[in-house]
């Protein structure tokens, strides 16, 4: 059965888990880990994406991040892709350094902000990591001792967290440490890691009372909200790819966009393909590759096949015609085919 994509827009919610290819460390050490937030640090500078809490794990990471204008793939692309070169080359490794894709929830903020950035902030207490409250306020790989001004990270949207429980920054961390004192005898929450119902629905024994009142509840597993916020989010899903069918539907595909791409940079669909290093051919192949997955919405490994190149070139080469387009201005102009 084909995944499903991701539902993104702008100002959307997203708790993102990346994890470790079969559970694997991907940080040994806090070189590693300094290094995976530089580039988170660098990314959400160039995307425009807010960050509300975060944790690294050995082997995986949580991250609370609001889109702006630019997508979540925009950020994710980018910071994965880096560091897993970055991870082999320091390793002298080969292949995949994560699980699959990421996994990244989309979620009602209105119910769950709070309760997300406590869940998070208090995963390296469930995973052993500290011992205590105490040490997790100090702890220097995790959002939470940066709200309590332990830390610092200039990337990290502490205003917007505060500023949900008090005017004053004192009074604020005051009440968002009781806050988090508060859950931690809550472990691991199902309403929070379930999927489709049990994830929207608030846990086994909310669904269960919904089915027994006979109540229809609308689930999905990449949803974390209440029934009308899934069928909202799922409206806008289906906008978006509506849009990229219809494009499609008009003739747009791989070969057409390669011909539409080189022609902006007055070369041959031929020398693209053939991974030619001349700044033009790199450029458009770079920006082929970028609008391929996010405007016509093909896969990189679709992609990967139409080049003969690798996945992970795929979303590296996305990232370079990401930023480009930001650096000049680019859109898409699916048009373009028409005329």
């Amino acid at each position: 059965m084909p995944r499903k994509g991701r539902i993104d827009f702008p100002g959307a919610l997203h708790h993102v888990v990346i994890r470790g290819i079969n559970l694997a460390r991907i940080f040994q050490d806090d070189n590693d880990r300094r290094e995976f937030i530089r580039r988170l640090k660098i990314g959400l500078e160039k995307t425009g994406l807010s960050c509300y809490a975060w944790a690294l794990i050995p082997n995986h990471v949580h991250l609370l991040l609001r889109t702006g204008v630019q997508s979540l793939t925009a950020l994710m692309r980018s910071l994965l892709t880096g560091y897993a070169l970055y991870f082999n080359r320091r390793y002298k490794r080969v292949g995949y350094l994560f699980q699959n894709r990421y996994k990244s929830i989309l979620c009602d903020e209105e119910a769950y902000l709070l309760q997300l950035v406590r869940y998070i902030h208090l995963n390296p207490l469930r995973a052993g990591l500290v011992s205590s409250l105490q040490e997790l306020n100090r702890f220097p790989w995790c959002g939470h001792s940066v709200l309590l001004g332990q830390q610092k990270a200039s990337w990290q949207d502490v205003d917007s967290v505060l500023g949900l429980f008090a005017s004053t920054v004192s009074e604020a961390r005051k009440s968002y440490l009781e806050f988090v004192k508060e859950g931690i005898p809550e472990g691991k929450r199902d309403d929070l890691t379930g999927g489709g119902l049990l994830r929207s629905g608030g846990g086994w024994r909310s669904v269960r009372g919904l089915k027994k009142a006979g109540a229809r509840q609308r689930g999905d597993e990449r949803i974390l909200g209440g029934s009308g916020f899934v069928q909202r989010a799922l409206e806008i899903a289906e906008e978006q790819l509506t849009k990229r069918e219809q494009r499609r539907a008009a003739g747009w595909d791989l070969m057409s966009l390669l011909d539409y791409t080189a022609s902006l940079f007055d070369t041959d669909s031929k020398r693209i393909l053939l991974k030619r290093r001349e700044k033009a051919a790199a450029c458009a192949r770079a920006l082929f590759a970028w609008w391929a997955t996010e405007e016509l919405g093909f896969t990189t490994t679709e992609v990967a096949d139409f080049l003969s190149i690798s996945t992970p070139a795929v979303s590296k080469a996305a990232s370079r015609g990401y930023e480009f387009c930001q650096e000049k201005g680019l859109l898409f102009q699916a048009n373009k085919l028409e005329s």
